[in-house]
């Protein structure tokens, strides 16, 4: 993975002057194109003061699972534990909420803005055991680079 040029298109696209919301998706759309076993890129936000996730922007397959209970599925155990949350390779998971079929894998990446977790990225992939450390740290940017970016409440 070229790490670096990843994180320079981040940049790019952080930078535009559009919509926050038009950013995110442009992530979405850029990771999922770009790195081949990201079948299924989005973001999740706190729904208010609900303990629930809330589904914004998101590349690949529709997907039933618009609001997320916190402790619930792979994303909502990261809403409660506020720790990244790497699978590669979904049945061995006890609390893993299928997103489709062809799930294999799954990280998550916690955002965090004033030392709240306020939401995640989530990647799917249809590949068993796809996620090296380099897909935490790039991920990790972007939740970063999000952050910068977030003025509250995001929904």
């Amino acid at each position: 993975m070229q790490i670096d040029i990843h994180k320079n298109k981040i940049i790019n696209i952080i930078d535009n002057n559009v919509r926050f919301e038009d950013k995110l998706q442009a992530i979405c759309d850029y990771l999922e194109h770009s790195i081949d076993y990201y079948d299924w890129v989005g973001f999740y936000f706190k729904n208010g003061n609900k303990q629930e996730l809330k589904l914004a922007q998101f590349t690949g397959e529709n997907t039933e699972h618009v609001i997320i209970p916190f402790g619930k599925g792979i994303c909502g155990q990261v809403a409660v534990s506020n720790e990244n949350f790497v699978v590669q390779d979904v049945t061995e998971q006890d609390n893993y909420i299928s997103c489709g079929l062809n799930v294999k894998s799954e990280i998550v990446i916690p955002i965090f803005v004033a030392g709240e977790n306020i939401g995640q990225i989530d990647i799917d992939s249809h590949s068993i055991s796809p996620f090296t450390e380099d897909d935490t740290k790039l991920l990790e940017f972007v939740c970063l680079e999000v952050a910068k970016h977030i003025k509250l409440p995001v929904i």
